[in-house]
């Protein structure tokens, strides 16, 4: 396991299989992180443990060789997500990928409003996957059509929302905290809940800070794993 406490990299073999914590920066798509550690160590075969978000930030299990073979039990792993969610503003990925289409007024919402919403959108719930995500029907990914401005019918999931808090409310603008299942979209989850407040919402940040008993406090980031890798070049030479 490659975390942040781990400062030898000489010994260890990465073709023969690896997990490392990485701490994804925003803007970066999952690939784009897959894309740019197999350069660091020139190896193919490599991939991560459940996307995130070009817009989210936090934990990404990468697994390289034969720990490719753990993806799926990382990926089952309960994850917990801070982020904040905002009020009255809409947007057609539900986040802050596409710019805001529909603005509603917000002067409605009560404490104990958004409290009642909230527990009817904790425990197991059903979510329809948004139009820009990498869901794929006949063999098309539906954020591929989302950007045509196509919008197909979809079948609901159910997922488990196991924890769902609010930190934090400076209206319109709601902090929160999140434990939950397997593909569960937090998109969806936050436009749910403007939806239930009869104002609309959209996710305006996320950052994923646990996948089970792995946190993001002990991730690398990019740069501090490549900076790694280099150094083990230099001494190798």
């Amino acid at each position: 396991m490659i975390t942040r406490s781990v400062t030898n990299y000489q010994e260890i073999d990465f073709v023969a299989g690896q997990t490392i914590l990485v701490d994804k920066p925003l803007d970066l798509t999952s690939f784009d992180v897959i894309y740019r550690l197999r350069r660091f160590l020139h190896i193919k075969k490599i991939g991560h443990a459940g996307t995130l978000d070009p817009k989210a930030t936090g934990l990404l299990i990468v697994c390289t060789g034969k720990s490719t073979k753990k993806i799926d039990s990382y990926m089952g792993l309960p994850k917990e997500y801070t982020g904040t969610m905002m009020l009255g503003e809409q947007t057609p990925s539900m986040d802050r990928e596409t710019e805001v289409h529909i603005s509603s007024d917000t002067s409605h919402v009560t404490p104990e409003l958004l409290k009642k919403a909230v527990e009817e959108l904790t425990g197991e719930i059903e979510q329809i996957p948004p139009m820009y995500s990498a869901v794929a029907k006949n063999g098309t990914r539906l954020y591929s059509l989302a950007r045509q401005g196509k919008t197909i019918e979809r079948e609901p999931r159910k997922v488990v929302v196991e924890q769902f808090e609010i930190t934090g409310y400076s209206h319109p603008v709601i902090s929160f905290r999140v434990v939950c299942s397997k593909g569960t979209y937090i998109r969806v989850l936050a436009h749910d809940l403007g939806e239930k407040l009869g104002c609309g919402a959209h996710l305006s940040s996320l950052r994923r800070t646990a996948i089970g008993d792995f946190r993001v406090e002990d991730a690398l980031t990019i740069q501090e794993f490549g900076d790694h890798i280099k150094n083990l070049v230099r001494t190798e030479t």
